[in-house]
């Protein structure tokens, strides 16, 4: 279990966490660590415009920049950003919901 006691503005985590810029890196971490280059490429985004999107999860250790030759490396806390994510009430019930809209839909 991850410890989420540090001190973080919760709801702010939530809100950076579903802004489509950072859920769109954010989405490119899932599968694995990147380095820069290649987030750059993909997502059409400066390093620095990266990083400033990203700088609130990574001050909180949500998303971790390492150096692979020179190169940066983005990762992901995949244990902590889904420990958040189970946390937040919130954030559950729109899941529920929206699973729950596209059963009735389908």
């Amino acid at each position: 279990m991850v410890d989420l006691s540090e001190s973080f503005d919760k709801q702010k985590m939530m809100e950076t966490l579903v802004d489509p810029e950072v859920s769109s890196i954010l989405a490119e971490l899932e599968s694995g660590e990147k380095e820069s280059a290649y987030l750059t490429d993909k997502l059409q985004l400066s390093l620095n415009q990266i990083k400033e999107h990203l700088s609130y999860v990574i001050e909180h250790k949500f998303v971790i920049i390492n150096q692979n030759n020179g190169n940066e490396v983005f990762k992901v806390d995949l244990n902590k950003l889904n420990e958040i994510m189970e946390s937040d009430d919130n954030f559950k019930n729109v899941v529920d919901g929206l699973t729950e809209l596209d059963q009735f839909l389908n």
